[in-house]
């Protein structure tokens, strides 16, 4: 199957994004401007608009009906096991289902578009791997320097639907400047998921320097692949940052209280940072059923839940 892509562009700004509905409705590219200059915000491999590589290395991949890990290969719900497919190297599933199938594109304009993905519909082998049937619909608007996305997620089963949402946002490091490693990064959260093998343990741990995590950090100094929560909102709206003194860019993503937890993530190859909001703790099966709170959602019969996510370039 060819690739499927769509572009958004804002012509009076200057401004345009790119969707890769064929592997995730994956929007792997935004280019803002600042100053008449464009400046590229989001990261991808440069084969990454082929479709053909790993669908969770770049671009801004779509989580559902988990976020990270679920330990093993088989899904234990109300007595009956589902199959998944392995996908870290530990042999743990991992991010769920929808980032990597195509999805179907259900609106197209200059600057919106909106894609969904049904799971009986478009892929219906996902019956016999998750509890529910699911359907999710994005819609991506551009608006100048603002990118928006709403995220729309249905039950339209006639069982629960257990499950969880994340974006996981590639940002480039640097943003238009000469060098990451002075690139300051804010992020307002005040406790971490303890992890063993990449997977929570269910204590949680507050964080000694939660204040220079607020007040922002050199990119060059942080390495991490650790789940964060305590998230601080201010009027229904948790905002992260990355600041390039070299440029004079901010990107500022900020999302709403659907969200619960942040999973930070400096990747080897160090051009990026991913700062994912997720509705529940990655392996919030076991945790709850531990009687841990880590924000498993059940979507009744017919119902549904929203989720909005926000980058902003100034």
């Amino acid at each position: 199957m060819s690739a499927e892509i769509v572009t958004l562009t804002d012509a009076a700004a200057g401004t345009s994004a790119e969707i890769l509905v064929s592997q995730g409705f994956n929007c792997f590219r935004f280019s803002a401007n600042v100053r008449g200059r464009p400046v590229e915000v989001i990261y991808a491999p440069p084969d990454f608009a082929e479709g053909t590589g790993r669908p969770s290395r770049g671009g801004i991949p779509l989580l559902f009906p988990f976020p990270g890990r679920i330990p093993g290969t088989r899904f234990r719900w109300e007595g009956h096991d589902y199959p998944l497919e392995p996908g870290d190297a530990l042999g743990n599933a991992i991010h769920g289902f929808a980032l990597s199938r195509p999805w179907r594109l259900i609106e197209s304009e200059a600057a919106r578009v909106a894609g969904q993905f049904h799971a009986r519909r478009d892929d219906p082998s996902l019956t016999s791997r998750w509890p529910a049937d699911f359907q999710i619909t994005a819609t991506y608007q551009l608006a100048g320097n603002l990118l928006a996305g709403h995220f729309l997620f249905e039950n339209p089963s006639d069982t629960p639907l257990p499950c969880g949402f994340g974006a996981h946002p590639y940002f480039r490091v640097p943003i238009g400047g000469p060098g990451g490693d002075d690139c300051v990064v804010k992020l307002p959260v005040s406790a971490r998921w303890e992890l063993r093998d990449m997977l929570p343990t269910g204590r949680m741990l507050a964080l000694p320097n939660e204040a220079a995590f607020a007040a922002g950090q050199r990119f060059g100094q942080m390495q991490f692949d650790d789940v964060f929560t305590g998230l601080a909102f201010g009027g229904g709206w948790c905002s992260a940052s990355i600041f390039d003194p070299g440029s004079g860019c901010t990107v500022t993503q900020r999302f709403d209280g659907a969200f619960r937890e942040c999973v930070v993530y400096t990747p080897p190859h160090r051009e990026a940072i991913c700062i994912e909001p997720y509705t529940c703790v990655p392996g919030a099966f076991a945790l709850e059923e531990r009687g841990i709170d880590a924000g498993l959602r059940i979507v009744p019969p017919g119902g549904s839940f929203a989720a909005r996510v926000e980058i902003n370039v100034t």
